[in-house]
C-alpha cells in the first residue's frame, strides 16, 4: 500500500503495549467513496478538509493507504457481554492506524471501523455497512452538540462493495477519533492474559494517557479507577438528561477516557418510561434508560476486579479500597444529574428541596409518557405566558401539573421569568436524533444514496438549541406508535 504523509501519526499504544495490540492490515477495497466529512472536528485536528477529500485522503479513510508514522494494529479487549465474561473479543473489524496531536496539543486516537477481519474477527466479516456508520456519525456529533463527553466521526467512506446483512447493504468505514480506544474489557483482557503481566504496564500507560493525578500518593491503578468512576457518573449522569439509551453498555463499550463510543443499538427516548428499551438483542432490558446507572456502577466494579493485584498487593486490603472508590459512583452520578436538571429547570442547584421538585417532574413524565426533550421547552414557553405546550404534553394531569409548577415557581426565587426562560432554551435542545428521522434519513442514503436528508438533520442537530422556523417537523416526537415497536441494530 502507498504511503500518504500528509496526516502524522505516532504509534504510542502499539509500542508499549505489544501484548494487546496485533499489527495488521486492512483489507482494500475497490472504490472507495467520501460521503461525510466533519471540518470542524478536522480542523481541531490540524488536518487539511481538502487533503481529506483528495484521492490520496480518502485512500488513507478507506484503508487503502497507510498514513506517515502509522502502525496499524487491531487491539485486543475481553468484555462482560450482557453480563456474561468473554475473554477474548478484540477489534474484529477495526483498526488503531495511530495517535494525532493535534493544534491544541491532545492526543486522540484515529481509528477505522469497518476495515476488514482481523485475528479478532470470531467468524465475522469485518465489514460495516453505510447505514450503521452515517448513524454513528450523526449520534456522535449530536452528542458532541449537546455537550457530552464522546468519540467522534471525523469520515464516512463508501467502499463500493455489497455486504451481506438480512438484505444486501453498501459497505462502508467510518474513522473515529477518540481521547483513547482504552475500555474496561482492555484491563479484564490484561488482568488474564499471560499471568497478568500486561496489567501495571496498561494501568502506567492509561494514567499517562488521560493525565491523571495522584496527588494523594496512591497507587497508579487507584487513581486509575477513581478517574474512570468520577467521568463514568458524569458521563451517564449526561445520557440520562437527554434521554439517550446506549443500548449495549457491555464493559467493552466503557471507556476509561469518559466519552460515550460504539453507537450501535442506541436511541434518544421520545415518550418518557425509565423502562424503554430500543436495543434488539436486549430482550430482558438489562440496558433501558432507567438502568444506566446501576450498569455502569456494574461495568465499574469489573473494572475493579481486573485491577485489584495492582490496587494493592494484599487482597482483602485491595478489596476494602475498591469497594471506597465504588461507593463513590451513586453521590457523584446523583450530583452530576441533580446539577443538570437545576440548570435545565433554571433553579439554584445549592436550593433545598430540588430533589423533591425533580423527582416530581419526573414522576409527571413517567405517568404521562409526555416527550422529554419537548417537555423543558414547554416549561420555558410556560414562564413566557405560553401553556399551549405543556397542556399537549399532560393533557390528563392538568391539576397535577399546575401543582408542580407552583412549586417550580416558588424555586425560582423571584427571578424574573422571561430571563429564566432563555437561559433553559440555552441548555434544553430543541433538535434531537429523533428516531424515525434518523430511519428515514438512513434509508434514503443507503437505499438510494440520497444524503441530503442525512445532512440536514446533522445540520440541525448540531446546532440543537436554535429554533428554525420551518422546521417545526423535525422538533416533534415520532407519530404515535412508532417507538412502540422500533428496535435498533449493531449493524453486524
Amino acid at each position: 500500500m502507498e504511503s500518504a504523509a500528509t496526516i502524522d501519526l505516532e504509534h504510542r499504544f502499539a509500542d508499549a503495549l505489544p501484548d494487546l495490540a496485533v499489527e495488521w492490515a486492512a483489507a482494500p477495497v475497490p472504490s472507495p467513496v467520501l460521503v461525510a466529512c466533519n471540518r470542524s472536528l478536522a480542523h481541531e485536528l490540524g488536518l487539511d478538509v481538502d487533503w481529506l477529500r483528495s484521492d490520496d485522503g480518502v485512500a488513507v479513510l478507506a484503508g487503502n493507504a497507510v498514513p506517515g508514522g502509522a502502525k496499524p494494529v487491531a487491539m485486543g479487549y475481553a468484555g462482560h457481554q450482557f453480563g456474561n465474561y468473554s475473554p477474548r473479543l478484540g477489534d474484529g473489524r477495526a483498526l488503531l492506524l495511530g495517535e494525532v496531536t493535534g493544534p491544541d496539543g491532545r492526543v486522540r486516537d484515529v481509528h477505522l471501523k469497518g476495515s476488514g477481519r482481523t485475528p479478532y474477527a470470531r467468524g465475522g466479516d469485518g465489514r460495516a455497512t453505510l447505514g450503521p456508520m452515517l448513524r454513528e456519525f450523526l449520534i456522535a456529533e449530536a452528542m458532541h452538540a449537546l455537550g457530552v463527553p464522546t468519540t467522534r466521526s471525523l469520515a464516512v467512506v463508501a467502499t463500493g462493495e455489497t455486504v451481506a446483512r438480512t438484505h444486501p447493504e453498501p459497505g462502508a468505514i467510518l474513522t473515529r477519533v477518540a481521547a483513547s480506544h482504552l475500555r474496561v474489557g482492555t484491563f479484564e483482557y490484561a488482568r488474564w492474559l499471560d499471568g497478568g503481566h500486561t496489567l501495571e504496564p496498561l494501568i502506567d500507560h492509561a494514567v499517562d494517557r488521560h493525565g491523571i493525578a495522584r496527588d494523594d500518593g496512591t497507587r497508579p491503578a487507584t487513581a486509575l479507577l477513581r478517574h474512570t468512576i468520577e467521568v463514568q457518573a458524569e458521563l451517564v449522569a449526561r445520557w440520562m438528561l437527554v434521554g439517550f439509551v446506549h443500548g449495549v453498555l457491555n464493559t467493552d463499550n466503557v471507556t476509561i477516557s469518559g466519552e460515550g463510543i460504539d453507537y450501535g443499538p442506541c436511541a434518544f427516548m421520545d415518550g418518557f418510561d425509565p423502562a424503554t428499551v430500543f436495543s434488539s438483542i436486549d430482550h430482558a432490558g438489562r440496558y433501558a434508560y432507567g438502568n444506566q446507572p446501576a450498569i455502569a456502577q456494574w461495568n465499574l466494579t469489573r473494572l475493579a476486579e481486573a485491577m485489584l493485584p495492582a490496587i494493592d498487593d494484599d487482597r482483602d486490603t485491595a478489596v476494602a479500597l475498591a469497594t471506597g472508590e465504588l461507593e463513590r459512583f451513586v453521590d457523584r452520578y446523583q450530583r452530576a444529574w441533580s446539577h443538570g436538571m437545576a440548570t435545565k429547570l433554571g433553579v439554584d442547584p445549592d436550593r433545598t428541596g430540588n430533589s423533591d421538585l425533580f423527582d416530581g417532574l419526573v414522576s409527571l413524565q413517567t405517568q404521562a409518557r409526555a416527550d422529554h426533550t419537548s417537555t423543558y421547552r414547554a416549561l420555558a414557553d410556560e414562564l413566557r405566558g405560553d401553556a399551549t405546550a405543556l397542556d399537549a404534553l399532560f393533557p390528563d394531569h392538568r391539576r397535577d401539573v399546575a401543582s408542580w409548577l407552583t412549586t417550580w415557581r416558588a424555586a425560582l426565587g423571584g427571578h424574573e421569568p422571561h430571563a429564566v426562560a432563555a437561559a433553559m432554551d440555552r441548555v434544553n435542545p430543541v433538535y434531537i436524533p429523533r428516531n424515525h428521522l434518523v430511519e428515514a434519513a438512513l434509508d434514503d442514503a443507503a437505499a438510494g444514496g440520497d444524503l441530503a436528508p442525512f445532512e440536514r438533520l446533522l445540520d440541525l442537530v448540531t446546532d440543537p438549541y436554535v429554533e428554525r422556523p420551518g422546521h417545526e417537523t423535525e422538533a416533534r416526537p415520532a407519530p404515535d406508535g412508532f417507538d412502540a415497536g422500533y428496535q435498533t441494530f449493531c449493524g453486524t
